[in-house]
């Protein structure tokens, strides 16, 4: 097989790359190169579910990506984590095996995205996924690839804000991705005996010897290489060793990879839309202005981003049952590591977001607004603030924003952060509904069940009764909880990036497969719906109708 000509080639490792290459490369008469800008998802800090404490605040295996300033935010950059490594963002995320709304894929074929419906797509989950526990065949997967499991040893402080939430009326719901997704409970997470599974890990993990897939890691693709309207396959480059440890890597001559059938771009929702611009497909003018020819002028790439704003209330309490830098913290890690080494339980298995759920703040919504994740940690701007001594924290955030941002380029340079422009809380219906999120939240940690542990803010909070007060605490404080999507999206009208199949339009053999070609954001943690996604794009591509 010629290594530089592939019938197939995949940009992004991620958790729908992983999947496109597994998938595709089953047919052993297909050629298949999977690349990754980031190295191997070989590391205790992917492996060991406490590792994302020490990745997603950092640039380990993380992009670290930052929006420009946001007005709406008064002014503050807000923070991007995406994962820069095998596996993508499964790699360093909170594992919460969370599918969304059913009515929300509903949504989607009302939008004209035929085919897409919820009972088109629960198979596609319920392929994906193995269950490791007693969960009804009829909503969810038992023998897929993407292990998902309840957490070996939650916290006992979890039962704290589940008495609060049911005191308030909440429902207790043992299972979110079931027929009911309003509740309070524990997430099921995407591990496997205390490991987590990652997208590689599920995917990737004995395709190693198929001589049909070659993945080439630590690689920046600069742009896809077109042939008139026909996408032909991509310019890229690798890092390169140096001999002297103390030089910074080297960035290699720039190689060509060719495809024979398709380039299949699964970078995500931020890195799928700046690869389209840099390589000539985007609004005609934007392109332009950077001096980059244009092949299709497609006036939606990178437009339409959506995201879950998300505002945090943190307190300081110090437990056994909690984390945080202390001196008796420090003196149990050592147990903690040796639980977590021999038998794969303890607090190292945690994915600190053990419990949260699904509520309403308004009567009459058909569906949940605001979800919560409640924290055994305390928290502050991702963790990049530290403060001593333990404690816990409750996320609200807003389900389904009005705002949509756009993404672009600031430079035709494949090395120059793209301009990342969510525009949260320019929208007053987005604004309001933060404000209820945010009572509802305080409701939850002012409640009698929280008496005994009440612990200290770490910062002054607004009273419940005071919206100019709270809203300006939001603009302070609020940010992203990672669910960046839309910036590709699908539609079956003329204007939408990509068609029904996820071909992009205005060019030939060039598809794109990630959250990015969601049209509108889902009512949940993201990642196991980009996995949906894949799975559904690859018996597209495998079985044309």
């Amino acid at each position: 097989m010629n290594n530089t000509t592939f019938d197939y080639i995949i940009v992004g490792g991620g958790s729908a790359g992983c999947v496109m290459a597994s998938r595709l490369s089953e047919d052993p008469s297909v050629s298949v190169a999977l690349i990754e800008a980031g190295g191997s998802d070989a590391s205790n800090w992917v492996t060991i579910p406490i590792g994302l404490i020490g990745t997603v605040p950092t640039r380990r295996m993380n992009w670290a990506l930052k929006t420009v300033p946001q007005a709406g935010l008064n002014g503050r950059r807000g923070y991007q984590p995406r994962g820069k490594v095998m596996g993508g963002s499964s790699s360093i995320n909170a594992m919460c095996y969370i599918r969304g709304n059913a009515r929300d894929y509903d949504e989607w074929a009302s939008l004209g995205c035929t085919g897409w419906s919820w009972q088109d797509v629960l198979p596609y989950f319920k392929k994906s996924e193995g269950n490791l526990t007693d969960v009804s065949a009829n909503w969810h997967g038992k023998t897929g690839p993407l292990k998902v499991s309840n957490l070996r040893s939650p916290s006992l402080f979890n039962s704290y804000f589940l008495k609060a939430a049911q005191e308030l009326g909440h429902p207790l719901n043992q299972d979110f991705n079931a027929e009911q997704q309003e509740g309070v409970g524990y997430y099921q997470v995407t591990q496997e005996q205390g490991v987590r599974c990652n997208a590689a890990r599920a995917y990737l993990s004995g395709t190693e010897s198929r001589a049909n897939l070659h993945i080439i890691k630590n690689a920046t693709v600069e742009r896809v290489i077109f042939e008139g309207a026909r996408a032909s396959g991509i310019a890229y480059s690798q890092i390169e060793p140096v001999e002297k440890s103390k030089q910074a890597q080297q960035q290699g001559p720039s190689l060509r990879l060719l495809a024979n059938r398709e380039v299949i771009l699964c970078a995500g929702a931020f890195g799928s839309p700046a690869l389209l611009l840099r390589s000539g497909v985007g609004p005609a003018a934007h392109l332009q202005s950077l001096g980059i020819p244009v092949v299709a002028d497609s006036a939606n790439v990178g437009e339409n981003l959506q995201d879950h704003i998300d505002c945090l209330i943190t307190r300081h309490y110090n437990s056994k049952h909690l984390f945080g830098p202390s001196l008796g913290f420090f003196l149990r890690f050592w147990s903690m590591w040796q639980a977590y080494k021999k038998r794969k339980t303890g607090l190292l298995t945690s994915n600190f977001s053990e419990s949260g759920g699904f509520i309403k703040t308004e009567v009459g919504l058909d569906k949940p607004d605001v979800q919560l994740h409640f924290v055994i940690a305390q928290g502050d701007d991702h963790g990049r603030k530290k403060h001593k001594g333990q404690g816990y924290a409750l996320h609200a955030c807003q389900l389904r924003p009005y705002a949509r941002g756009t993404v672009r380029l600031a430079s035709k340079d494949a090395s120059a952060a793209v301009l990342i422009d969510p525009k949260y809380l320019s929208d007053s219906r987005d604004v309001a509904a933060m404000i209820r999120a945010y009572k509802a939240a305080q409701a939850i940690m002012q409640s009698k069940a929280f008496a005994s542990v009440r612990g200290d803010p770490i910062i002054d909070e607004p009273l419940v009764d005071d919206d100019a007060a709270i809203e300006q605490y939001l603009r302070n404080r609020a940010d992203t909880i990672y669910h960046p999507v839309g910036t590709c999206r699908m539609g079956s009208d003329a204007d939408s990036v990509v068609d029904l199949e996820l071909r992009v339009r205005g060019v030939q053999g060039l598809r794109v497969v990630d959250a990015s070609i969601m049209p509108t954001l889902i009512g949940g943690n993201t990642n196991a719906p980009t996995i949906m996604i894949a799975e559904r794009a690859a018996d597209l591509i495998r079985h044309p109708s």
